[in-house]
């Protein structure tokens, strides 16, 4: 099973320290290869240390690939995390 989508980095710090270990938690949950691209880069979702890599800022849009069982609900979940700014209040 393969799904992408492709989402628009909202949060005033974009995809920073906190954002990135947000993501990541949140990727290793799922029986899932999550990849994230933004222009020619790409990063490993359950990587802190490669999302930061992306220097993903406000108003920058990523596209992510998951591959395996559960690339639907990972897409879904990490999709929503992204639309609802890591859950940071600004």
């Amino acid at each position: 099973m393969c799904c992408e989508g492709t989402f628009l980095i909202q949060n005033k710090c974009g995809l920073h320290a906190r954002a990135a270990t947000v993501l990541a938690q949140l990727a290793v949950k799922f029986d899932a290869n999550i990849t994230i691209y933004q222009d020619e880069k790409e990063a490993a979702g359950d990587s802190v240390l490669a999302l930061l890599l992306l220097e993903s800022s406000q108003g920058k849009y990523v596209k992510i690939r998951c591959e395996g069982p559960d690339a639907e609900s990972a897409l879904s979940a990490i999709g929503d995390l992204i639309e609802q700014k890591f859950h940071e209040q600004e």
